[in-house]
């Protein structure tokens, strides 16, 4: 299959369904009534980059039941390209609950078992024009962590051949995960095929053992990425390249739910990145697109216009 237009932003990875309390403060016990909102990493980058005017979509799975149903209606909604979503009948769409205990504390539930129908992504299933003719190709460190998805990813990346912009989405999650040292290889190997690695310092240090941000990004350029961007929470993010190393506050709002924030970022980053911004304009409105979401309960339903960025950065 070949696509007649190549995709500006093309994502791979976890999808589901996002069921968000509309009671804040209180544990899920207490809760009485949630919201349904599309969701998982990848999907809401591809979301958040359509939000940006880019052409985007998105490989992954779903359930063969109504969540797999509403994904599709979602992101079509949403502008973003559905023809990579398949269905995996054997299992159902996950579902993640969360707690919102603001401004930091938000936990999460995964209900992905006995597996997940984005780690069922195949390697002969991929379509290789498209991977290849993407402007900007977006993996994640959670394909990495089960089969036959593993194999898959590290095929796409195979595939790609490093062309454009090739992102790595650290994204460690540990509930994921039987073995930390098994994580760090599978991510080291992705390091090496991909040019732009984002994560956060907890991830950096599974990534590549560093948890200093300045290390951490040097560190990342060693393993072969040539830009390095490090979250540091309230200290900012760090972006190293060969020419130079920027570190961009965050921008300051009312936290209600913070965990789209980085999925703001990685759309709005795609952005900068297509647009041919210096480092510091693309953090600074990647900065600026996450703290929206964070000041909004959803996540793909929260993602920023590009005139909501401005505004806020103005």
């Amino acid at each position: 299959m070949s696509v007649p237009e190549a995709f500006e932003v093309l994502t791979m990875g976890r999808c589901g369904v996002d069921i968000y309390p509309h009671q804040i403060g209180v544990g899920l016990e207490d809760v009485e009534t949630f919201g349904k909102y599309l969701g998982g990493s990848p999907t809401n980058v591809a979301v958040a980059a359509s939000r940006f005017g880019r052409r985007s979509a998105v490989i992954t799975r779903t359930g063969a039941d109504p969540f797999g149903r509403f994904i599709h209606r979602a992101l079509r909604g949403f502008g973003v390209d559905d023809r990579y979503v398949s269905e995996v009948p054997e299992l159902p769409t996950p579902v993640t609950f969360c707690e919102i205990f603001p401004p930091d504390d938000f936990p999460l539930y995964f209900y992905r078992f006995p597996s997940a129908p984005d780690l069922k992504i195949r390697a002969e299933e991929l379509d290789a024009d498209a991977i290849r003719s993407a402007d900007v190709f977006w993996v994640t460190g959670t394909g990495l962590c089960a089969e036959p998805s593993r194999t898959a990813t590290l095929a796409a990346l195979e595939i790609r051949g490093r062309r454009g912009i090739t992102v790595l989405d650290l994204d460690y999650r540990p509930m994921f995960w039987t073995d930390p040292h098994l994580a760090r290889e599978l991510l080291s190997a992705a390091l090496a095929q991909v040019t732009v690695a984002v994560g956060n310092l907890d991830e950096c240090r599974i990534a590549v053992g560093e948890s200093d941000p300045v290390a951490a990004a040097k560190a990342l350029r060693e393993a072969g990425v040539d830009f390095a961007v490090v979250k540091q929470g309230p200290a900012g993010v760090l972006g190293t390249q060969s020419h130079e190393s920027v570190v961009v506050p965050p921008v300051h709002v009312e936290v209600v739910n913070g965990l789209g924030a980085g999925d703001a970022f990685g759309g709005a980053l795609c952005h900068g990145l297509l647009s041919g911004w210096g480092t510091a304009e693309i953090l600074g409105f990647a900065n600026a697109a996450g703290a929206i979401v964070a000041s909004r309960l959803a996540c793909a339903d929260a993602m920023p216009t590009t005139a909501e960025v401005l505004e806020l950065l103005a």
